[in-house]
C-alpha cells in the first residue's frame, strides 16, 4: 500500500492534491457482508446515480467499500472532507481521482482546469464528460461523505455533470443527507437506485454476525431472533430499542411487538418506549415540533414560545433520534419521515388543539421568513382555503415572477371559486400565471372580468384604492403584452409608458416587467440602443424586486441584442453576470434550473460562432426539451432558428432546413401571438438552399416573403445579404453589389459588426467575380481586421465554397498570430471535409452539358413510381410533411417510400440520394 502520509500526486504546486484521499478503504474482516446490497449498487439499465443515505455509522462506506472491491470496471474514488466545498478544488479532486485511476486524457483536463477562469466551470466539467465517453470503458466514480458539499453551485454543477453522462458511467455518493439535486427527476427516468436506512435493515442471519462478531456482543440465537422480528432487522430501529433498553437478552424476549416497515409509521410500542425512557422535556420537544417540516432553532423557538430550541435540537442529534441534519452546520434538521409521522400521529389523538395551534404558529413562522412555498403546502395539506387565498393575495406576485407561475395556477384552482371570483388580486395573479404559462388567448376575457369587477368595487367605495390603482397598471401592461401579439405597436408602447408614469405611486414591484415590456418595443421598432437601455434598466429593477425570470428574460434579450449587433463579448459578461445573479438568488437545486429562451440561444449563437460546436450544442439541449414539449410561439421561432444555424454551421444542411422550414411557418402563421419580431429565418433557410446548390429556390424562398415583413434593422440586414449572397450564386455579381453598397453605410454608422462584416466579405465575391481582384482583396482584408478585432470565427466557414478558396489565398490572413492561424486552418479543414459534396455538386448549366452515363436500370432494383414521385420533391427541396401533403398521405407513409428509396439507392441521407440520382439520370429520365 502507498506510503498513506506523504502520498502526493505529481502536478503543478499550485494545485497539489493528496492521493490519500483516492485510496479506498480496507473493509473490517469483522464486518458483515453485504452481498445483497452490493447486488443492488451493481450497474443496470439507464442507472447513473447510487445514493446511499444514511446517518452516521449506518455503514455507508463499509457497503460501498465491499462493493468496489469485487467489481472488475475501473472505478475512481475520492473522499471529500470539509475542505472540498468550494467548486475549483471540488473538480480538481474528482478528475485527480480518475486521473489517480487511470482515465487517458484527465492529467491534461485538470491542468486546463487549474488555469481556468470561468466559475462555473462549464468547459471543464463537459471536457470530463467527453473524455469519458471517448474512452469508452464502464467507469464507475464514488463520492464518500458527499454531505460536506454544501456549496450550492457545486450542486448545480454536479447535477450538469449527472445529466449529461455518457452510458455506462455510474457514480455512487455515500452522504449523511440527501444532497439538493434533482432527485425526483432522476428517479423518474430511472437514474437512481436508492439505498437508504430502510434497505439497510439486517438479515436475521446480518443480525447475529453484527452483533457477535462485530460488536462482540454474546448474546443468544433466542436473542437475536427476537430482536430481529421486533425491528425487522432495522438498523435505526435497534438503535431505537438500545435506547429505551438495558439490552438484556431477558428483556428483549418479552417485547412480542415489531415494527412494521410496509406502513408509513412506527409502532406504538417502540414509540412509546422512546418517549417514556427520555426526560419529560425531549418527549416534549418531540411532539411539539413534529409539525414542522424542517427544523431549524429559530422556528422551535417561536411555535414552542422557548429559547432553548438549539440546545434541545443538540440533545436529539447526539442521542441519534432519527433528526436528520440538512446541512454541515447543524442549523436545519428533519426528522425521519417514520418517526415524524408517529409523533404528528400522537400529539394529533392526544392534544388535538394544542396540534392546531402549533401548526399555525409553524406556518406564520414559515411566512414570515421568507418560506412561502413551504408553508403554503402546509396550509394546502390542511385545506384551509381562506388562509390560502390571503397568501396567494399577498405573496403570489413574487411567487410568479421567480418562476413558480405553475404551482400558483394550481393552487389558485384547488380554491373555491367563490373566494377567486370576489377577489380582485387573485384574478390579476390568475392572469399573470397563466401568461407566464403561455395561455395568451385566454387572457382578454379574464382582463374584461376584472376591469369589471374594479368598476363595481370603485362604485360601491371600496376602502383599498390604491390596490384599485395597483391593479389597473398591471391591467395596462397586460393589455400592452397583448397589443405585442397583435403587432400593434402603438397602442403597446402607449399603454406600457401609461403604466411608467402611475407606477411609483402603486406598491406593485412591477417596474422589471415594465421596463422589459419598453424593451421588447424598442427591439420590434429596431431602436436598438433605446432597447438596450430598457433592457438594463429592467435588469437593475427586476434585481432589486428580487424576480429572476425577468432579470434573466431582459438580460437574455439584452445579450442577444448585444451579439447581433457584433459585440460578442460584451454579449458573454452579460450572460455570465445575469446567470451568476439568478443563481445566487435562485438557488435551489431540488427545482428545474431556470433558464431563459434569449439567455440560451444568445450562448448557443456565441459558442457557435466561436467554433465551440460542443458548448452550444450544450446550451441548445434544454431548449428542444421545450420545443418538443410544445412551447410558445415567439420561442419556438427562436429555439429552430439558432438549432438551424448550428446545423447549419455544422454541414448538416438537412436537419438545418428542416428546423428552418419550421420556424419560417411558425413565424408566420402565428405571427400575432408573437410579441416580437421573429429573426430572419427566411435569410438563413436561403443559405442553405444555396449550399445544398439550389440557387433558384434560395431566391423563390427570399421572394416569399410578405411585404414589410422586416422593421427591425438587423433583419432586414441579414435578410439583404442572403439576397446578395443569391445573386452572387446566381453569376449577377453588379445587382449584388447595388444591394451592398446601399448596407454598408448604415451597418457602419449602427455598427452592427457582424453584419458588416458578412457584407464585406460578400462584397469582395462579387467584386472578385467581376475580376476586380484589388479591390477585393482591399474588401476581405476589412472584414478579416473587423473580424479578428471583434471574435468572429464560424461565419467564415459558412461562406461559400469561392469565397473560403479566396480568403485562403489573402495575403493578410497568412500574417502571424493565434487568430489567423486558426481561421486558415478551419477554412482548410472545412474545405477537406466538403470536397466530396463540391466535387459532386452541379451547376444546372453542367447538368446539361456532361449527361451521365448511367441510366436508371443500373440499379439492382429500380425505384417504383411512388418512390421517383417522392425522389423529384425531395429534389424540389420539400421537407417530409410537404411531401406528405402533396401526395396526399400519411408522413409515416412517406417515411417509409424514402427508407426503401435509400435502400436502392445505398445511401443514408438526403443530399447522398440526390447525387446518386444525378449520377443515374433519374431526373432526366
Amino acid at each position: 500500500m502507498p506510503n498513506r502520509g506523504n502520498s502526493i500526486l505529481h502536478i503543478p504546486r499550485e494545485s497539489m492534491l493528496l492521493t490519500t484521499k483516492f485510496l479506498r478503504p480496507t473493509s473490517d474482516a469483522r464486518a458483515v457482508k453485504r452481498d445483497r446490497l452490493s447486488d443492488l449498487l451493481e450497474p443496470h439499465g439507464p442507472k447513473r446515480l447510487n445514493l446511499v443515505i444514511a446517518p452516521a455509522g449506518f455503514g455507508k462506506t463499509t457497503l460501498v467499500a465491499q462493493w468496489c472491491a469485487r467489481v472488475t470496471s475501473p472505478t475512481a474514488w475520492l473522499s471529500l472532507d470539509e475542505h472540498d466545498d468550494e467548486p475549483r478544488r471540488f473538480w480538481q479532486y474528482v478528475i485527480g481521482a480518475f486521473q489517480q485511476a487511470g482515465l487517458n486524457g484527465a492529467a491534461e483536463l485538470r491542468k486546463q482546469l487549474a488555469h481556468q477562469s470561468d466559475e462555473s466551470f462549464t468547459e471543464a466539467i463537459t471536457g470530463l464528460i467527453n473524455i469519458l465517453a471517448q474512452d469508452g470503458s464502464a467507469w464507475g466514480l464514488v463520492l464518500d461523505d458527499f454531505h460536506f458539499v454544501g456549496n450550492p453551485a457545486i450542486h448545480r454543477q454536479f447535477a450538469y455533470f449527472i445529466d449529461y453522462l455518457p452510458p455506462g458511467i455510474l457514480v455512487t455518493l455515500a452522504s449523511r443527507t440527501e444532497p439538493p439535486l434533482p432527485l425526483a427527476r432522476w428517479r423518474v427516468r430511472r437514474w437512481i437506485e436508492d439505498i437508504h436506512p430502510g434497505l439497510l435493515a439486517f438479515s436475521e442471519g446480518e443480525c447475529r454476525q453484527f452483533f457477535r462478531e462485530t460488536m462482540g456482543l454474546q448474546i443468544s440465537d433466542e436473542d437475536v431472533h427476537t430482536v430481529y422480528h421486533k425491528t425487522e432487522g432495522w438498523v435505526a430501529a435497534m438503535q431505537l430499542s438500545a435506547l429505551s433498553s438495558t439490552f438484556s437478552g431477558k428483556e428483549a424476549a418479552k417485547s412480542g411487538s415489531q415494527i412494521n416497515l410496509d406502513e408509513r409509521y412506527i409502532s406504538d410500542y417502540v414509540l412509546s418506549e422512546v418517549l417514556e425512557q427520555q426526560p419529560r422535556d425531549i418527549a416534549d420537544f418531540l411532539l411539539e415540533t413534529a409539525c414542522c417540516p424542517r427544523l431549524c432553532a429559530s422556528l422551535c423557538d417561536s411555535i414552542r414560545e422557548s429559547s432553548d430550541s438549539q440546545e434541545m435540537l443538540e440533545r436529539l442529534l447526539g442521542q441519534n433520534l432519527f433528526l436528520i441534519p440538512l446541512d454541515t452546520r447543524n442549523e436545519w434538521f428533519r426528522y425521519h419521515d417514520l418517526f415524524r409521522d408517529a409523533l404528528l400521529l400522537r400529539i394529533s389523538h392526544t392534544e388535538p388543539e394544542k396540534a392546531t395551534r402549533l401548526w399555525q404558529r409553524t406556518v406564520e413562522w414559515l411566512l414570515a421568513h421568507g418560506h412561502v412555498q413551504e408553508a403554503i403546502a402546509q396550509i394546502v395539506r390542511q385545506t384551509d382555503w381562506p388562509w390560502l387565498a390571503r397568501v396567494l393575495a399577498e405573496h403570489g406576485n413574487n411567487l410568479i415572477h421567480g418562476g413558480y407561475h405553475l404551482p400558483v395556477l394550481g393552487w389558485l384552482d384547488a380554491l373555491p371559486q367563490s373566494l377567486v371570483n370576489d377577489n380582485p388580486q387573485l384574478q390579476m395573479l390568475r392572469i399573470w400565471g397563466l401568461f407566464f404559462a403561455n395561455r395568451v388567448d385566454t387572457l382578454e376575457p379574464l382582463l374584461s372580468a376584472l376591469e369589471d369587477l374594479l368598476d363595481r368595487q370603485v362604485a360601491d367605495s371600496h376602502p383599498d384604492a390604491e390596490g384599485a390603482l395597483g391593479l389597473q397598471s398591471e391591467i395596462s401592461l397586460m393589455r400592452s403584452y397583448l397589443a405585442r401579439t397583435r403587432s400593434d405597436d402603438k397602442s403597446a408602447a402607449d399603454l406600457t409608458r401609461q403604466v411608467l408614469r402611475e407606477i411609483d405611486h402603486t406598491r406593485i414591484p412591477l417596474k422589471s416587467v415594465t421596463y422589459y415590456g419598453l424593451g421588447l418595443d424598442y427591439y420590434g421598432k429596431g431602436e436598438l440602443t433605446e432597447a438596450e437601455d430598457a433592457l438594463q434598466s429592467a435588469v437593475r429593477y427586476g434585481q432589486v424586486e428580487h424576480k429572476p425570470s425577468t432579470v434573466l428574460s431582459s438580460g437574455g434579450l439584452l445579450a442577444w441584442i448585444q451579439y447581433n449587433r457584433g459585440d460578442i463579448d460584451l454579449a458573454l459578461e452579460t450572460c455570465t453576470d445575469i446567470r451568476q445573479w439568478v443563481d445566487k438568488h435562485y438557488a435551489d437545486p431540488s427545482q428545474p434550473r431556470l433558464i431563459s429562451c434569449w439567455q440560451n440561444s444568445t450562448l448557443c449563437e456565441i459558442h457557435r460562432e466561436r467554433n465551440h460546436s460542443e458548448l452550444a450544442a450544450m446550451h441548445l439541449k434544454p431548449l428542444l426539451e421545450h420545443v418538443e414539449r410544445g412551447t410558445e410561439p415567439g420561442q419556438h421561432v427562436i429555439i429552430q432558428y439558432v438549432r438551424g444555424h448550428l446545423a447549419f454551421s455544422e454541414g448538416k444542411l438537412q436537419e438545418a432546413i428542416e428546423a428552418l422550414e419550421d420556424a419560417s411557418q411558425t413565424g408566420r402563421k402565428r405571427r400575432e401571438q408573437i410579441v416580437f419580431e421573429p429573426p430572419a429565418s427566411t435569410a438563413l433557410l436561403a443559405r442553405c438552399y444555396l449550399a445544398t446548390g439550389h440557387p433558384e429556390k434560395a431566391r423563390a424562398c427570399l421572394d416569399a416573403r410578405a411585404d414589410g415583413e422586416f422593421t427591425n434593422p438587423l433583419h432586414l440586414e441579414q435578410s439583404r445579404i442572403s439576397e446578395a449572397r443569391v445573386l452572387v450564386a446566381l453569376n449577377q455579381p453588379e445587382r449584388a453589389q447595388e444591394i451592398l453598397s446601399a448596407l454598408l453605410k448604415p451597418a457602419e454608422r449602427n455598427a452592427h459588426n457582424r453584419h458588416l462584416v458578412e457584407i464585406l466579405l460578400v462584397y469582395g465575391e462579387a467584386l472578385a467575380q467581376q475580376k476586380r481582384n484589388d479591390e477585393s482583396q482591399q474588401m476581405l482584408t476589412r472584414a478579416l481586421n473587423l473580424a479578428a478585432e471583434a471574435g468572429f470565427m464560424r461565419l467564415f466557414a459558412e461562406e461559400s465554397p469561392d469565397l473560403r478558396a479566396l480568403l485562403l489565398k489573402l495575403p493578410a490572413l497568412n500574417g502571424p498570430g493565434s487568430w489567423n492561424t486558426n481561421l486558415r486552418k478551419m477554412l482548410v479543414d472545412q474545405s477537406q471535409s466538403r470536397q466530396v459534396n463540391s466535387d459532386t455538386r452541379e451547376t444546372p448549366t453542367s447538368r446539361s452539358a456532361h449527361k451521365p452515363a448511367q441510366q436508371p436500370t443500373a440499379l439492382p432494383e429500380p425505384l417504383s413510381q411512388r418512390e421517383l414521385e417522392v425522389l423529384a420533391l425531395i429534389h424540389e427541396g420539400h421537407a417530409n410533411k410537404e411531401i406528405a401533403s402533396k401526395m396526399k398521405v400519411a408522413p409515416a407513409t412517406v417515411k417509409a417510400h424514402i427508407r426503401n428509396l435509400y435502400g436502392k439507392l445505398g445511401v443514408g441521407r438526403r443530399t447522398e440520394a440526390l447525387a446518386r440520382a444525378r449520377d443515374l439520370g433519374l431526373f432526366e429520365a
